[in-house]
């Protein structure tokens, strides 16, 4: 024991002295799991949560206004009877949604596997075979019967329609064991030896439940199978889009209703979507496809990634996995799709276009007949209502599946993390290596996000986020004998100087922003402190930290009371914008708001100085509004979350103006337009550096026009003062601006003013 003892302590010894070779352990371990060497089951069920989770955030809020359900429910069948119907009553229901509703295209989540034992043929057979009868040996009346007998067929009726209308039928398929073949199968969508060996990973079913041969034959548009996979915990995330049966090549009933609906050129002369029923009303689908649609595979040898569907209505590319298996994009909690009693179809009770050019698919939901799906986003959903959601994740391109090389861009992925992370954990303090690793999963986080909406691609993400906890956590506890203590005050003084109000942002919800470079419509604000040079060269660096600090805490408040950004210090100033990353419509009147702040904060501050044996000081800031590009920009070795262009450069010349004239708080001719009603006093024109001509700038007081009567007053001055400038009276401009000058907040204000009585100065 004592030999152990000593022996683990000094392979402990031994890890505290040399970290990386214990994370690059850890590192090598993960990477061996994720190439499906090792096999773990927790991680696994990890994943499917955070998909399901990406899946729950990311869903559509709203319902797809293309597709629609008629529901054989608990009303149907009180009025029609019990289930399975007549098919004479199932023909009319077909009949009535396509011709006389306009649907589309309808998908059938049934299968009509045996014949309809109609009661009406049933009885004249008996009355006809009925021994001794007076009418057994009618001649007249048996012909009259034979002619009688296609009407009173339903099946045949049913076919009928089916060979008219654009119905796509539903088969089931099944391994289960005794499972023979009922009914026949549609014409498959390509032989099984086309794909080579690629048809040995799709799966193969043995067992099938089909439709009636006739029923089958009359559906020019085929069928498409019924089946979805139930994962481990019981959850259906997976339809396959392809199966194998026999030697023929099968698609899913939303594969195949997709596929109906591009082969109607005249209704898509472009890509889907479909037309809603808002627009003009369109003639439904025959029940033959208008023009062909092919079907290829991404790549052209190789494991499956992709399909693609091409046709005169469009074009659609569909992530799949090498199985062919694809991922429902269930809408989101609470989103329904558009529902209707098949009692009021057949009654004609709809709305106007309720159906009227909309894909449709026709289920039961009566009570003990209900097929019913526990999914990431609802316990109970009804099976019919997975068709339509993966029929509308085809047509938007929302479908997403696992790529055959996951688990190489896995393990590529832990490398790089991990990789990284060996290298820098060592050697920085731990509140750097907890951003570092925060960085590093939001990174993934984000780049999941984007894989998954822009590719269609679903990656494991268990491993790549819990791979950074682990290392960090593990370098902790290395570095815990050391200086815990030291590391922690560090970090708490390090803190305080990362503002995390952007990378808090973008965390939350990475699909809806990006630091990506982009030109936008915002407003910039520089704001100074005047006179600090001279401060400097007289206060000990110590002190004039301290002080700068309380300074920067007032004007960093007033921008974010008003939702800006903070952009960086630059020395003694500080740089703000609105309009990113969240988008402003008000941008303009917020950065003037924050200005105006930033001056109305000036007592408490200077009070807080004097207490001190500080000088108050004096704010110079200047607001301009325009056209600028937003996002990273720097070098390779740094990036910072910044704003360019003209717009910003002019800000950068009006907070100098206003710093060497004393103006306090200057704004640009574009602030101003964007401030509406707000009261703002002209300044003139002026002519900056970058600009061959004036630009106008303005001083904004607090008050709309109307709000305060003594403004109003000011500014009808102010107008007059600017008038008689113009007009070169000097008398009368002299006689206002010592009017004015008797208000001390607008002394340096008239002052600039009597400065414009002078001949013109050079550019500020």
């Amino acid at each position: 024991m004592a030999v152990a003892g000593q022996g683990l302590r000094r392979l402990v010894a031994a890890a505290v002295q040399q970290p990386r070779w214990l994370l690059a352990a850890c590192v090598l371990l993960a990477v061996v799991q994720a190439l499906g060497l090792l096999h773990s089951t927790t991680l696994a069920q990890i994943d499917r949560a955070l998909q399901d989770q990406q899946l729950r955030l990311l869903a559509p809020r709203v319902a797809d206004p293309r597709i629609a359900i008629i529901d054989i429910d608990e009303r149907s069948l009180a009025e029609h009877g019990r289930w399975p119907w007549r098919r004479a009553l199932l023909a009319d229901l077909l009949d009535r949604a396509t011709v006389h509703e306009g649907a589309r295209l309808v998908g059938l989540d049934l299968v009509l596997a045996e014949a309809d034992r109609s009661a009406d043929l049933a009885a004249l057979d008996v009355l006809l075979s009925r021994q001794p009868g007076p009418l057994r040996d009618d001649a007249a009346l048996r012909a009259a019967i034979t002619a009688l007998r296609p009407q009173l067929d339903d099946d045949a009726r049913l076919a009928e329609v089916l060979r008219r209308s654009p119905v796509v039928l539903g088969f089931h398929l099944s391994d289960e064991a005794g499972t023979g073949r009922g009914g026949v199968l549609p014409p498959a969508l390509l032989p099984a030896d086309l794909l080579g060996d690629r048809a040995d990973g799709l799966l193969h079913w043995a067992g099938h439940g089909g439709n009636l041969a006739g029923l089958q034959a009359a559906a020019g548009l085929g069928a498409g199978h019924l089946n979805a996979l139930i994962d481990s915990d019981g959850l259906v995330r997976r339809v396959p889009l392809l199966v194998r049966v026999g030697n023929g090549v099968y698609g899913a009933l939303a594969l195949v209703m997709a596929r109906a609906w591009l082969a109607d050129a005249p209704a898509n002369p472009g890509t889907p979507p479909l037309t809603s029923a808002a627009t003009a009303p369109t003639p439904p689908l025959t029940g033959r496809p208008a023009g062909a649609v092919g079907l290829a595979f991404e790549p052209a040898s190789g494991r499956l990634q992709a399909l693609q569907l091409l046709g005169p209505g469009g074009r659609l590319r569909v992530p799949v996995d090498a199985q062919a298996v694809a991922r429902v994009p269930y809408l989101g909690p609470g989103v329904a799709l558009a529902r209707h009693s098949a009692a009021d179809v057949l009654a004609g009770r709809l709305p106007a276009n309720a159906l009227r050019g909309k894909l449709v698919l026709i289920g039961v939901s009566a009570a003990g007949l209900i097929d019913q799906r526990a999914t990431p986003v609802d316990q109970a959903l009804w099976g019919t209502l997975v068709h339509a959601q993966l029929l509308s994740g085809l047509l938007d391109g929302r479908v997403q599946a696992a790529p055959a090389q996951a688990g190489w861009i896995e393990a590529a992925t832990l490398l790089l993390l991990g990789g990284l992370l060996v290298w820098a954990l060592p050697v920085l303090t731990l509140w750097q290596g907890a951003l570092l690793c925060t960085g590093l999963i939001a990174l993934v986080l984000l780049g999941q996000v984007i894989t998954g909406q822009v590719a269609g691609l679903v990656l494991p993400l268990a491993s790549s986020l819990l791979l950074p906890a682990a290392l960090l956590v593990m370098q902790w506890l290395l570095a815990f004998g050391q200086s815990s203590a030291a590391r922690r005050a560090l970090a708490q003084r390090f803190g305080q100087y990362v503002p995390p109000e952007l990378v808090q942002q973008m965390s939350h919800d990475p699909g809806r922003y990006s630091m990506q470079g982009r030109s936008a419509e915002m407003s910039v604000l520089f704001a100074d402190v005047q006179g600090f040079s001279g401060l400097a060269e007289h206060k000990p660096p110590g002190e004039l930290g301290e002080m700068m600090n309380l300074v920067f805490s007032h004007l960093t408040e007033a921008i974010r009371a008003q939702r800006g950004t903070l952009d960086k210090y630059i020395g003694d100033a500080v740089m703000a914008f609105w309009g990113a990353p969240l988008d402003d419509a008000d941008h303009a009147r917020h950065a003037v708001q924050a200005a105006l702040a930033m001056q109305q904060c000036l007592p408490a501050l200077h009070d807080e100085m004097a207490a001190r044996g500080w000088p108050a000081l004096r704010l110079g800031i200047g607001v301009n509004s325009g056209e600028m590009v937003v996002g990273d920009m720097g070098s390779r070795h740094r990036l910072a979350y910044t704003v360019m262009g003209d717009a910003v450069n002019l800000a950068a010349r009006l907070q100098a103006l206003c710093s060497a004239h004393g103006l306090g708080l200057v704004v640009g001719d574009s602030t101003r337009a964007a401030l509406g009603d707000q009261l703002c006093l002209s300044l003139g024109d002026v002519r900056v550096r970058g600009r061959s001509a004036p630009v106008p700038v303005w001083h904004p007081l607090r008050w709309r026009r109307g709000q305060d009567a003594a403004a109003d007053r000011l500014a009808a001055s102010w107008h007059r003062l600017n008038l008689a400038i113009a007009a070169g009276q000097r008398a009368e401009a002299d006689t206002l601006i010592t009017a004015l000058a008797t208000d001390p907040a607008l002394a340096a204000l008239c002052a600039w003013q009597r400065g414009r009585l002078e001949p013109p100065a050079g550019p500020a």
